[in-house]
């Protein structure tokens, strides 16, 4: 598609809204549309600057939201990009990163950063368990395709799964090896997401700039009883890649 057919964008000069904004939404409604295709050069400050007689300014603004936001992606010297779609992610249903990867028809994978048994009070609280009671305590980098998607740290009560912390978990799913190897069988889960930006070390690993909107996830999974706690998990996920999404009913 020629730039001169993308840059014929709603922009109402009278409207209350910042023109800023207004194109941002513009473009970004191009981008979920599909008129601009994932991958596909975006235009640029000069170009929007030209086309709308605004500031520089007000069309670097705009695009450093929508990279923000997760919908465009930025390459030192060649200009902006359209961003791959976010991951759709539903809430109702206690599934395991690989198992959502696999359904997106995506490689999962894991680096892992840390595994160790250790005693952690503030776990124990969350879980309603003995203070002095063993956690395996499992941090992983998660990986879809290659590129990184989330941290994890999981704590998994260590009676249940002795041994659990000598698995390599680089390329297996622990939900999956919990059943099959310790016959333990997961029931339920509750879980609160927050928003937060990235710190330095979560950059670092994510590969984002510090700053960057983020999903906080803390998890604590009960086994088929409905009432034993076997897990406590506490995830940081790219808010430029993943979107929550859960269907409500009225009563």
């Amino acid at each position: 598609m020629e730039m001169k057919k993308r840059l014929v964008l709603p922009i109402d000069r009278g409207s209350p809204l910042p023109i800023y904004y207004q194109l941002k939404e513009a473009l970004k409604q191009q981008i979920e549309s599909g008129v601009l295709k994932p991958h596909e050069l975006v235009p640029s400050e000069r170009e929007l600057e030209e086309a709308y007689h605004i500031s520089r300014m007000t069309a670097r603004r705009a695009l450093e939201e929508l990279e923000a936001e997760g919908y465009i992606y930025r390459v030192q010297g060649k200009g902006s990009f359209v961003a791959e779609p976010k991951i759709r992610q539903g809430l109702l249903w206690l599934t395991s990163f690989t198992e959502d990867m696999r359904e997106r028809g995506m490689r999962a994978g894991a680096k892992v950063l840390k595994v160790k048994v250790v005693r952690d009070e503030r776990v124990a609280r969350r879980l309603g368990v003995d203070p002095g009671e063993e956690f395996v305590m499992l941090q992983r980098l998660r990986l879809a395709d290659g590129e990184p998607m989330a941290l994890e740290t999981s704590y998994l009560r260590r009676r249940f799964c002795p041994g659990l912390e000598e698995h390599d978990f680089t390329d297996r799913s622990l939900y999956r090896t919990l059943q099959e190897e310790f016959g333990l069988r997961l029931g339920r889960a509750e879980q609160t997401v927050e928003a937060k930006v990235a710190d330095e070390f979560e950059a670092k690993l994510l590969e984002v700039r510090p700053g960057t909107p983020m999903l906080s996830m803390e998890r604590i999974t009960y086994l088929d009883d409905g009432h034993t706690p076997i897990e406590y998990v506490r995830s940081v996920y790219r808010g430029d890649r993943y979107k929550l999404f859960v269907e409500l009913k009225r009563r």
